[in-house]
């Protein structure tokens, strides 16, 4: 997601293809990092949509001492939290995930039908943890970013984020072990 500074600017004094640019180059990323948050493509295309609102609305505030990217990063992750707090989804995926996980090690699938199993399978992972836990842990395995890098992006205190990290860790420790336990 490469924006200039010009086209934000643009977009903030109500340039309609400036904003059209915006919504073409950074589409793709908020769709993908609410996914990566709630686990689910139609929950993820729904808060994208409401990211974009947001956005539009709030364009005009954008201080340029932060990247826009990590400003639209900060929306759509709390957007995304906010999203699977009032929906609670996930605690509803917790049973289709140990079903997917014990089908998983009895079948021997195709490449492509494993990698779908895996995302499946990481999304269910994902669905057990409350979205607090599933953002920092997400923010910090997949998106790669410090414990300082998540506390900043989340307005946090860094000590909230280990805590959740760890908590998030030990919930998938404990799903794992009942899931091999029912297996073995």
């Amino acid at each position: 997601m490469d924006i200039s500074n010009d086209i934000v600017k643009r977009a903030a004094a109500g340039d309609p293809d400036a904003f059209e640019e915006i919504y073409k180059a950074s589409a793709g990323y908020v769709l993908n990092v609410a996914y990566r948050v709630l686990g689910a493509r139609e929950d993820a295309e729904e808060v994208t949509q409401d990211v974009f609102l947001i956005i539009h609305r709030k364009l005009k505030d954008f201080r340029f001492d932060a990247a826009f990217k990590t400003w639209v990063y900060r929306i759509t992750v709390n957007v995304s939290i906010n999203y699977a707090k009032k929906s609670n989804k996930a605690r509803n995926r917790t049973v289709e995930f140990k079903e997917e996980l014990a089908v998983c090690e009895q079948a021997n699938q195709t490449r492509e039908a494993d990698q779908e199993l895996h995302e499946k399978v990481v999304a269910g992972l994902l669905g057990v943890l409350n979205p607090d836990q599933r953002a920092c842990l997400v923010l910090r395995s997949v998106e790669k970013l410090s414990y300082q890098e998540i506390a900043e992006t989340l307005d946090i205190n860094i000590n909230t984020v280990r805590t959740r990290i760890k908590r998030a860790r030990e919930a998938l420790l404990a799903v794992r072990k009942e899931v091999m336990n029912n297996v073995l």
